[in-house]
């Protein structure tokens, strides 16, 4: 038998030429990011005031990425040399798949870093734009700054990718496990991170602001207001853009770990081929985002969105006839697929590899529009979801929050079925063949890839909007009209966020669903290499206690996780509320407008509260599959990988839309329903906002690269599980003093965690 990875995959000169040619792409999207940057940054700036809100904006942004970088550089240095000591081929392996590591993150950290940087620039540049120019040179504005971040994922995610395939070809799999557990780990980080600043600032200043103080969302009097807007950026801009880059760079990694199996050297390079057709559809969906007069800003950006990936659908699947042959005689060295195909007991591959690989990328582009319409009904303003949330304002703040529950548990049932339906009608596509079957839902993965310049694009558009109602509001120099203008491309924001929320999900569930193959594989080839009678008895059935056990122990990490994330924002809000309220109280002229706020009191509480519940998250991640792993076994950690992936979509969805729903239900009534701005129904959905802030832009995003990052974690100490827990020479002390010691630290971190959730006191407004 033999494992996941083949033990020869010589890429041919032709497909060495084409994986240089993916490379080359890869760089004109890097190109095509700086043309709509320079785009972008050409706009006009607006007023003095506006200029003097947006400096201290960016001063906050770029403080507190400098900050968390500075603190998540430990985490990778020891995450460098611990991956040096796992199992590998050869020595030369096992260095470059640490150097792969810091390149995933490094290049994780370089779209979030680039990607706010640029934001925070747009941001005013697009207020400036609704007030003197109107909506559509506004709208264009914010799109094209999120088509450089969108450019910017697209091409340093294929750009790695493939100069890992040209260097180390037959290799590449295995250095690219540390090319996406490094860009996993740094976007969970600071997907939690930049959520927990963001939200808590946002909370703090909703409810003191708005609930307490009857005074808008961005009134400069409120000294939340610029960490509001920092947060804005460092969490839905920098966190958003880091997450879906690694979703791209970990789709990729397992779509080339099971590509080489399944296909031989043409599974190696086709899955880069199919993302490449992604970025320079990528471009046509920027250009094809031109408003229409008459049309609401979330047709136009649908339409883009739809078009573009009807023409990836097309170049794929002509793209799959060209490339691949039309028999499985045709293809080199998959001879390790036949052999897990017959150790699980499953047929030899039959059929038209071309057909099948084009039908499998075409269930991906489906699925990513499918996850748009679907999220889109639950989250955006002219549907009823909704409406009916914005209807029980009427009735106060509980009835408020109940329909929002109703629609994200409603909304995460829906999205799951048409997610399963997705990763399992690619199976089937296997025709019986569990190698083939697997690298087909790698594939879908790879289709819903082609995709993510445009979803990237939707993404950021949201925070830029949002600023840039802000920066408008705060400094008051925006008429009416630019005032609505702002405001309904605001709400667009919301809902494009909900949307490439769904998307990223859906990516999480199909990447993870080809690493859990992953991981079997590489049982089995672990097993193999002891001693066959172990690979006899494997077995994962659900009903083995064991199994069933790891299962519901990810289970149960997942709302662990949730739990510590939604109380870390809790924590930090409550903080500002004090802070705030201090301010109000003891700061003469605030309310009269004669006192100045101050901004930066509050955007050094939010900054260190985060910073400092970013390690207890990423402790759990990190070590619960090695807790469960060392202590119970392979089984035990294949249900526990199942556990979490299945509760993790269904958390993830719902947290999401119902934050996105109770969000558009708070504009739906700002812009005059229900009593408008001001009435008592307009207060019930503010505090429904304000559940819903932690839930939609902390927790709820920050899933999916949590389970993408167990599974990482899974597949890259699995060998060493093996090796200390099966067979005569095995060590099963020093197994579970690994599982214990690991188990210690998830504990202390938690532990530590709840010392700090006790009650802030008014006599201790901002002690951090």
């Amino acid at each position: 038998m033999a494992g996941i990875t083949p033990e020869v995959v010589e890429v041919s000169g032709g497909n060495l030429v084409l994986v240089i040619v993916v490379a080359l792409i890869a760089l004109g999207a890097l190109a095509m990011a700086a043309k709509f940057r320079s785009e972008v940054i050409a706009a006009g700036e607006g007023t003095d005031s506006m200029r003097t809100i947006a400096q201290a904006v960016q001063e906050g942004a770029n403080a507190y990425l400098t900050r968390q970088f500075r603190t998540l550089g430990i985490f990778a240095a020891v995450a460098f040399f611990a991956l040096l000591l796992l199992p590998a081929d050869d020595t030369v392996v096992r260095i470059f798949r640490s150097v792969a590591f810091l390149g995933g993150a490094g290049f994780s950290a370089a779209v979030g870093y680039l990607g706010m940087s640029l934001a925070v620039q747009a941001n005013l540049r697009v207020a400036a734009a609704a007030e003197t120019e109107g909506r559509e040179p506004a709208m264009n504005i914010g799109f094209r700054t999120g088509a450089t971040v969108g450019m910017l994922t697209v091409g340093l995610g294929l750009f790695g990718a493939s100069l890992v395939v040209l260097l180390f070809q037959d290799k590449a799999p295995q250095v690219l496990e540390g090319f996406g557990f490094g860009a996993a780990l740094l976007a969970m980080f600071m997907r939690v991170g930049g959520g927990i600043f963001t939200k808590a600032a946002d909370v703090g200043a909703d409810l003191v602001g708005k609930v307490e103080n009857n005074i808008p969302e961005d009134d400069p009097r409120n000294a939340a207001t610029i960490a509001d807007n920092v947060g804005d950026n460092v969490g839905d801009c920098a966190g958003m853009a880091a997450d879906l880059f690694e979703s791209y760079a970990v789709t990729l990694v397992a779509a080339l770990i099971l590509g080489s199996q399944a296909f031989g050297d043409k599974g190696l390079v086709f899955p880069l081929l199919i993302p490449a057709i992604g970025a320079l559809t990528a471009v046509a969906g920027v250009y094809l985002c031109q408003p229409r007069a008459g049309e609401s800003g979330l047709t136009t950006i649908n339409r883009a969105f739809y078009i573009s990936a009807a023409i990836a659908a097309v170049a794929s699947i002509v793209l799959a006839f060209v490339y691949l042959p039309t028999s499985f005689a045709d293809l080199a060295n998959r001879a390790s697929g036949d052999a897990l195909d017959s150790t699980f007991g499953y047929s030899a591959p039959d059929g038209n590899p071309a057909l099948i690989a084009a039908l499998a990328v075409l269930i991906g582009i489906v699925l990513a529009a499918a996850i748009l319409a679907l999220t889109g009904y639950f989250t955006g303003t002219e549907f009823r979801p909704v409406k009916d949330v914005g209807r029980t304002s009427l009735t106060g703040a509980a009835t408020v929050i109940l329909s929002g529950l109703s629609v994200g548990f409603e909304s995460a049932v829906y999205t799951t079925l048409v997610i399963g339906a997705a990763v399992f009608g690619a199976f089937l596509l296997g025709g019986g063949s569990l190698s083939i079957a697997l690298f087909a839902v790698a594939l879908a993965g790879c289709g819903l890839l082609t995709t993510v310049g445009v979803i990237v694009a939707m993404d950021t558009f949201g925070p830029v909007s949002d600023n840039a109602q802000g920066i408008a509001e705060m400094s008051g120099d925006v008429s009416e009209t630019g005032a609505q203008i702002l405001t309904e491309l605001d709400a667009v924001g919301n809902t494009t966020k909900a949307i490439t929320k769904g998307i990223a999900i859906a990516t999480a569930v199909l990447a993870a669903s080809a690493l859990f193959g992953s991981y079997i594989g590489t049982v089995v080839e672990k097993l193999d290499e002891i001693t066959p009678k172990d690979g006899d008895r494997l077995n994962f059935w659900v009903f083995s206690p064991d199994v069933l056990v790891g299962l519901l122990i990810g289970v149960a990490v997942v709302f662990l996780f949730s739990g510590l994330a939604i109380n870390a924002v809790g924590r930090a809000a409550g903080a500002v509320v004090f802070e705030v309220r201090r301010q109000f109280r003891d700061i003469p002229g605030i309310m009269e407008g004669t006192g100045r706020p101050e901004y930066g009191r509050v955007v050094d509480i939010v900054t260190r509260d985060s910073l400092r519940e970013l390690a207890t998250p990423g402790i759990l991640a990190i070590l619960s599959p090695i807790a469960v792993g060392f202590g119970l076994g392979v089984g035990a950690l294949a249900g526990f990988l199942a556990g979490a992936i299945g509760s993790g979509t269904l958390m993830a969805v719902f947290l999401a839309n119902a934050g996105g729903a109770w969000d558009n239900a708070k504009k739906l009534v700002e812009d005059g329903h229900h009593g408008g701005k001001g009435s008592e129904a307009h207060a019930a959905t503010v505090i429904g906002d304000t559940v819903g802030d932690p839930f939609k832009d902390t927790a709820g995003p920050a899933i999916n690269p949590l389970i993408k990052v167990m599974n990482l974690v899974s597949l890259l100490i699995v060998g060493a599980v093996i090796s200390l827990t099966v067979g005569e020479d095995s060590h099963r002390g020093l197994s579970i003093l690994v599982s214990l010691v690991a188990t210690a630290g998830i504990v202390v971190a938690v532990y530590i965690s709840k010392q700090r959730s006790a009650v802030i006191s008014d006599e201790e407004p901002a002690k951090v």
